[in-house]
């Protein structure tokens, strides 16, 4: 940057082009010549990939005396789906394209059944499992309240009735929301609900809720009154004593609100996104009592084994169901 600063100037006032009416820097016109540059070469200059994955086609069909032709809209691509181009061309499907990659593996870990399932498993039927979604509703409301604090002002709660009942809506959805957090950690830390390969699902769990204390804190810095004034002031010595004061300064109410508002909610949503996400990928824990014949392989993918009963497996579990290992169960932390 130094360089750079040395040979361009940086410092001058900018220079203007005048013609008639027109007047503009000399920097913005030479970045609209730029742009018109760019346009045209966009347009002229051939794409040199695709011309050259156009000649190996028409080698290979001529090579087995065929003609060229254009892949047939809704074809199979080879992965269970129809690839429809819309317009008749041939389709960049099976080519290496990383979208082709990601739908494959969207599809092996995540098919309608487990996306959107419509049965769960009998075990579900429980007041401990609803406090999952009972978090998720509750940081909705606080996600779509806060949106309108943001957008009418941080203080404009003090002189509106609206704005104070949405104000209050925010808090008190923000307080279920930890409330139904933590009830919902409680359970599962007594249910083991790292089992069956549910280790990351647990772990980003554990840090959604730190995270929402962060949250919450910085919230308390963004009320403008005299609560959040004496509580920034007495936490800056925590953040001094730690080394992220010249970081982080709870008596920049700026820095505060931005992070609340903002990079905080960001990164709460994308690991709660990404918890939804495993949870659906390995489906809810049962209960550690849970037998393995009141179990839905299919609604449950930690049961992905199933043995049958014969001779040559002993120590089988003897149930009118298909049986399964206790050896394998205990193997694997199901039982």
């Amino acid at each position: 940057m130094i360089m750079l600063a040395a040979i361009f100037n940086l410092a001058h006032h900018d220079i203007y082009v005048h013609w008639g009416f027109i007047l503009i820097s000399l920097s913005n016109f030479l970045v609209v010549v730029a742009m018109l540059v760019l346009f045209a070469l966009a347009l002229l200059v051939p794409f040199v990939h695709a011309k050259k994955k156009h000649r190996s086609a028409d080698a290979r069909s001529s090579l087995a005396g065929e003609r060229p032709v254009a892949s047939p809209v809704g074809h199979d691509t080879g992965d269970g789906l129809e690839s429809d181009t819309g317009d008749g061309l041939e389709s960049d499907t099976g080519d290496g394209l990383w979208t082709a990659s990601v739908r494959r593996l969207w599809l092996r870990y995540l098919p309608p059944k487990k996306m959107l399932p419509d049965s769960q498993p009998s075990y579900v039927s429980s007041w401990i499992y609803v406090f999952g979604v009972l978090t998720l509703s509750a940081l909705a409301v606080a996600i779509l309240s806060g949106l309108v604090l943001a957008i009418k002002g941080p203080t404009w709660w003090h002189v509106s009735s609206i704005g104070h009942f949405d104000n209050s809506l925010h808090l008190w959805s923000v307080e279920m929301f930890m409330a139904f957090m933590a009830i919902h950690l409680w359970g599962k830390f007594w249910m083991a609900a790292w089992r069956g390969g549910r280790t990351a699902t647990w772990i980003t769990g554990v840090l959604a809720f730190l995270v929402s204390i962060v949250e919450a804190f910085t919230g308390y810095l963004s009320q403008t009154n005299f609560d959040s004034q004496w509580i920034a002031f007495e936490s800056k010595d925590a953040f001094n004593a730690s080394g992220i004061g010249s970081l982080v300064n709870p008596m920049n109410f700026g820095q505060a609100l931005m992070l609340h508002i903002v990079l905080i909610p960001l990164v709460l949503v994308a690991i709660v996104g990404v918890h939804i996400v495993m949870v659906r990928v390995r489906g809810v824990v049962h209960p550690i009592d849970a037998l393995p014949e009141d179990r839905d392989p299919e609604l449950d993918p930690a049961l992905s084994r199933q043995y049958s009963s014969t001779v040559e497996n002993a120590g089988m579990v003897s149930s009118p169901a298909e049986s399964y290992s206790e050896t394998w169960l205990e193997d694997t932390g199901e039982r």
